[in-house]
């Protein structure tokens, strides 16, 4: 069943009155189809006019939408032959983060391709989302992303990741295991990547945990993600000293992949299906197949010392 969010209570009224009308056309026979087919039409314009007026605080709310597409609904969708690889070869295995070696569908074009696909994995439901640490990184998991990218150089396939994540973890534990140096050292792959890397913020990209896999020369964002070096509550616990000023901050820090198209952090936006991409997740995956084609096919024939400078420019331009 369909999760509706605050904003769209109009749109969950008018849903509810369809549902209801549909079950009197099935219970008692009454012909009720020009109503229906009136309130689905009043549905769809009032839910795509909600959507093209989001505010950063309510993107921020569809990006971590319970129904949102995660990695796993991307492989079963847009990937075919997912050889799933596991551990870091030092401590373990860290489910937050997936990877391994896929072909990409072509799409709309048709054409395939091998890839290592890399991203973190949030589940859907309770235990899924323990299991997968909420898509919240920890060392291991950055260092087994690393190792994925090496062997991605070592065998010449491009690296495509995708990013959905609160943050890397936080604990005590990840900390004495290195946490910080493991995302500075993913960072630092993704730099010297010798094979093209396309990353996509797909839902959340939050702080140095999306960082480490999203340092690629393309970087694209779904309609309704969000990318920022922290999250609108933490940055509000911080200037205001409560979480209840997130939408401000939200507005505040350019999070929206309008603003950061437009400021020139992320490369290309990938629209979404009218209502966000929890709504047909299916379709999602098969507009992201078709775009990530075409990103990767710009990127065929550039050599290892074009895409790392590349790489090395756009982020240099960031941080100067």
């Amino acid at each position: 069943m369909l999760s509706y969010l605050e904003f769209e209570k109009q749109v969950a009224s008018l849903d509810e009155r369809i549902a209801e009308m549909r079950k009197l056309d099935v219970d008692h026979g009454v012909d009720v189809a020009a109503e229906i087919e009136r309130l689905e039409t009043k549905s769809r314009e009032l839910l795509a006019s909600t959507y093209a007026s989001l505010t950063p605080w309510q993107k921020t709310q569809v990006a971590r939408h319970p129904g949102r597409p995660h990695f796993r609904d991307y492989v079963e969708h847009c990937f075919a032959d997912f050889v799933p690889l596991g551990g870091d070869r030092f401590f373990g295995e860290d489910e937050a983060i997936l990877g391994g070696f896929a072909t990409l569908d072509g799409g709309e074009s048709g054409e395939t391709r091998r890839v290592m696909l890399i991203g973190h994995e949030k589940g859907h439901d309770t235990s899924s989302r323990i299991r997968h640490n909420f898509g919240m990184g920890k060392p291991e998991g950055y260092r087994k992303a690393i190792r994925l990218m090496e062997l991605a150089g070592r065998f010449g396939l491009p690296v495509v990741t995708l990013v959905d994540t609160s943050g890397a973890f936080p604990g005590i534990e990840a900390e004495e295991r290195g946490q910080a140096e493991a995302i500075a050292r993913s960072t630092e792959a993704c730099l010297a990547l010798p094979v093209p890397m396309v990353s996509v913020i797909v839902g959340e990209g939050g702080s140095g945990g999306a960082v480490a896999l999203a340092s690629a020369e393309r970087v694209l964002m779904l309609e309704h993600a969000v990318y920022s070096v922290i999250s609108p509550e933490g940055c509000a616990s911080i200037l205001w000293r409560t979480a209840e000023k997130a939408a401000d901050a939200a507005q505040a820090m350019k999070i929206t992949a309008q603003d950061l198209k437009r400021l020139g952090v992320i490369d290309r936006i990938v629209k979404e299906p009218v209502g966000g991409a929890h709504r047909d997740p299916a379709g999602m995956a098969r507009r992201l197949c078709t775009v990530l084609g075409e990103e990767l096919s710009a990127l065929a024939g550039r050599s290892t010392e074009e895409l790392q400078s590349s790489r090395e420019e756009r982020f240099m331009q960031m941080t100067g």
